[in-house]
């Protein structure tokens, strides 16, 4: 019996739906749920269709009702609300049809990446989100904001230990309790540093943006509250799956920054002073909900991300710097990028890049950066030594002569064919393990003239019979004074 006589959430929608288009349903669809407790449902009528939503928690409810409304009256593209009914936790909102950012972008990938009508979406995205950060924030009350009216030390914690539960627990990565704890206080503490009296939309990613005749327009903004601007366009342009480019990231952030100047004043050296750690923070929050609807939950699809996830963490590994000192918390991001199972969920295919590089005994073996614990190191001080010559002393390994010099040398090519076999069957296994890194170094006694032509063999190799990425350095030519070759 039910209790009341009160109608079910579905009649409730449709009563409101009669009494704001004065005409009953003709039909109604469930759509695809997203990863809360909400049950998004399309009602048809005569020439229009509207998303009905049943939300069962009031507080998000009103959040983003109050965000939408606030958000249209500043103009900005988020959904109008057309009817809501507060007793029953269902309201009525405009149908942006089914095209989000991800679905565009995941349809028009091209080898080289998004394709240009992809990009400029996006450059449109990053123009528009520093009018809901900067302009629209002047005038928010948020007294709406749930669970929090900021993201605060509190928020920070929430996430870091949802990261610490629900993903390195349930994934098996090992830490050490206290002093992670310690570090994840550390770090709260530095990102609260950051200047924070701006509306920070919490799930700003492609999932929530909607396309509609090429242009983009915003939903799930209830998680929103006061923060940093960092975080925001940190969560855009390391969203997971969307697997961006170095280059596209790095592009779309001159954008966002031009674009937010524009706006208010941001010192860029400031902003970034901050940005790494809050693409961290927003990395380890998206692999809780995974740990949580994936590990916890047993929502496989959730699982899809994580080797993506793996991957920016490496990223960030090799590239940033955080002006801060969290080792414990540096640790269990190399535990994470180290596991060959987080790597194989769902059906990610990862690029390889092999990163070579030569360099000098004498200066010291180079470090493992991204955190596999190493590769291959190659001794190449056993091969004929073209800085001997007084000839070829001042030259390095990058110069025609000394490459003629040592492609005669039986020896050079016994050792480069013994190096390409172990260095192809590795590249093979990385990429059916979806490992995104492989290191190989070769050394020499200066740096200069073997190990440096070794390394540009490899190279050459790797991308003609294997058609790798690779990435070449050669550390002792970087340097201002040359390290001199052996005599």
């Amino acid at each position: 019996m039910r209790l009341f006589n009160l109608p079910t959430p579905e009649e409730a929608l449709k009563e409101i739906f009669q009494k704001q288009f004065g005409e009953t349903p003709e039909k109604i669809e469930n759509l695809k749920g997203d990863g809360s407790n909400r049950r998004l449902l399309r009602l048809h009528g005569a020439g229009r269709s509207v998303i009905g939503v049943i939300g069962p928690d009031q507080k998000e409810n009103r959040a983003f009702l109050y965000f939408s409304r606030h958000f249209r009256r500043a103009k900005l593209p988020v959904p109008e609300i057309y009817a809501v009914d507060e007793k029953q936790d269902v309201y009525l909102e405009e149908d942006l049809g089914d095209t989000t950012l991800f679905a565009f972008l995941s349809e028009n990938r091209t080898p080289k990446g998004p394709a240009p009508k992809v990009l400029d979406v996006y450059k449109q995205v990053v123009r528009l989100l520093p009018q809901f950060q900067i302009t629209a924030a002047k005038s928010v009350d948020y007294a709406y904001s749930y669970p929090r009216a900021g993201f605060d030390k509190q928020s920070m914690m929430w996430d870091l230990n949802h990261f610490k539960y629900y993903f390195l627990q349930l994934a098996d990565i090992p830490f050490d309790e206290q002093a992670l704890e310690n570090d994840f206080n550390e770090f709260a503490d530095f990102l609260l540093a950051a200047p924070g009296d701006f509306f920070l939309y919490r799930d700003f990613q492609s999932r929530n943006i909607m396309i509609r005749e090429g242009k983009p327009w915003f939903i799930d903004y209830q998680g929103g509250r006061k923060g940093a601007l960092q975080y925001d366009i940190a969560s855009l342009l390391f969203d997971a799956k969307a697997d961006l480019s170095e280059d596209t990231r790095r592009k779309l952030l001159d954008d966002y920054l031009e674009a937010a100047g524009e706006l208010t004043p941001v010192n860029r050296g400031e902003f970034m002073k901050y940005f790494w750690g809050f693409v961290l923070i927003r990395i380890m929050q998206a692999m809780g909900a995974y740990g949580l609807r994936g590990f916890y939950e047993r929502k496989t699809h959730f699982l899809q991300s994580i080797p993506y996830a793996v991957r920016n963490i490496e990223f960030l590994l090799r590239t940033a710097r955080f002006p801060t000192h969290i080792p414990a918390l540096i640790t269990v991001m190399r535990r994470i990028v180290g596991s060959s199972y987080l790597r194989q969920f769902g059906k990610a295919s990862l690029n390889l890049t092999v990163r070579i590089q030569s360099f000098s005994y004498r200066q010291g073996i180079p470090s493992d950066e991204v955190g596999h614990g190493g590769g291959y190191v190659f001794d190449c001080r056993a091969l004929p030594n073209p800085g001997r010559h007084e000839a070829y002393a001042r030259l390095n390994g990058l110069d025609p002569e000394i490459a003629a010099f040592l492609n005669k040398e039986p020896a050079v090519k016994e050792f480069m064919k013994h190096v390409a076999g172990l260095v192809d069957a590795n590249v093979s296994n990385y990429r059916s393990r979806n490992f995104t890194d492989l290191m190989v170094s070769f050394g020499c006694t200066g740096g200069l003239h073997r190990s440096v032509y070794c390394a540009e063999a490899l190279a050459r190799h790797l991308k003609e019979t294997m058609g790798a990425e690779v990435g070449v350095r050669h550390r002792e030519l970087e340097k201002s004074v040359p390290v001199p070759s052996a005599t």
